[in-house]
């Protein structure tokens, strides 16, 4: 990202890492040129949405757990009002037996004065089995209680582990933001023609690691495969979002982030997967590139922090960066990791009509800045 030396503009930083929970110094540094800045914003970027994604995946295991603790604390409340109510039935009983114990006359006496003596002896003895039977029922609940409770303690505790695990990475993501924000303003100080001639070297390199993707023979034959029924529905709610802003931890329906997107478009498909591109990458089936089809998901970086989806002929919808929209990029844009694919199991269709994209598609810088959008817009969406 940005190798080159441009002379017509330089432009040096230090970024400084801030003490925790603070933000990151920018101090000019005599010699450093815009491509060095540049690679130093590539690898914030990086680093913010390994962040993000971390901190998605830690909101998903939260979310987890609060539904477990509630899961749970209504089955011990039932549990609690289940023996409350079976006690209450025992201490009747046991009641009755009592004053029947209280009566004047001896048993056998009442017996013998009955007009049914075989009668009342069976009377006692249904009285006998009901009494055993909710005294085993009492000590069954009195168990599932206590089974119940500690169920419910251990949720609560992991659900206090998994608050304090949030706050430690929505802190990280905090801080990476401050750091590029600090970026995201000198890079605002360009002028316009500054920016115009780093965006055109963006695009020559992601032009030239498409050639060199295709050249190699790693994405197959150039005819694009047909997508099953749910690949092809992703793939038009992934084509009617191009536009929209990338915001980190964003799910629609007004902004994205990268895995907010393609789990969007699966789920508006019909199948449900993981949230973040990393637990997309560790899940799901991967694919080799050359058997991709649209609606698979492309991963990138060695961490499987940036995910898009693919929508053939060597292109993906994705949100790519703080201060980019929603848009078509080619497969070569990120460094790729591999591919994994939602529905393995599906049939392709025998037909298949791609959704017409908006003419402005491509349009915008695939790393989140360029002359066409500022880079104040990043900050903006970061808050």
């Amino acid at each position: 990202m940005g190798r080159q030396v441009l002379p017509a503009v330089c432009l040096a930083v230090v970024l400084v890492a801030a003490s925790p929970g603070g933000a990151a110094r920018a101090v000019p540094e005599p010699g450093q040129d815009v491509g060095q800045l540049l690679t130093e914003l590539q690898g914030l970027y990086q680093r913010a949405e390994e962040a993000a994604e971390a901190y998605n995946a830690t909101e998903a295991a939260l979310a987890a757990r609060q539904g477990e603790e509630r899961r749970l604390s209504s089955e011990l409340g039932a549990a609690r009002s289940a023996l409350a109510r079976h006690r209450a039935a025992a201490g009747r009983l046991a009641r009755a037996q009592y004053q029947g114990a209280q009566d004047a006359l001896p048993r056998y006496a009442r017996m013998l004065l009955a007009e049914d003596p075989q009668a009342v002896l069976e009377q006692r003895r249904v009285a006998a089995r009901e009494a055993a039977h909710r005294a085993a029922l009492i000590q069954r609940l009195t168990r599932s209680e206590a089974q119940a409770g500690t169920l419910a303690a251990k949720a609560r505790e992991e659900l206090r582990t998994q608050t304090t695990l949030a706050a430690r990475q929505k802190a990280q993501k905090e801080e990476v933001a401050a750091r590029l924000q600090q970026v995201e303003r000198l890079l605002a100080s360009l002028t316009s023609d500054q920016l115009a001639e780093l965006s055109a070297r963006e695009r020559a390199v992601t032009a030239g690691a498409q050639r060199d993707l295709l050249a190699s023979g790693q994405l197959g034959s150039t005819t694009t495969r047909t997508p099953t029924a749910a690949g092809g529905a992703a793939v038009r709610y992934a084509a009617a979002q191009i536009g929209k802003p990338y915001v980190w931890g964003a799910e629609g329906p007004g902004s994205f982030d990268c895995s907010g997107l393609t789990s969007r478009a699966w789920a508006a498909a019909g199948r449900a997967i993981p949230r973040t591109s990393q637990e997309q990458w560790a899940q799901l089936t991967r694919i080799p590139l050359n058997q991709l089809r649209p609606g698979d998901l492309v991963v990138y970086f060695p961490k499987a922090t940036h995910v898009a989806l693919y929508v053939g002929d060597g292109k993906v919808v994705q949100a790519p960066r703080p201060g980019a929209r929603v848009k078509v990029s080619p497969i070569a844009a990120n460094p790729l990791l591999g591919a994994v694919r939602p529905d393995p199991d599906g049939t392709p269709l025998t037909h298949y009509a791609p959704p017409e994209l908006p003419a402005s598609a491509s349009a915008g810088d695939d790393t989140g800045y360029s002359a066409e959008e500022a880079p104040a817009a990043a900050a903006d969406a970061a808050s």
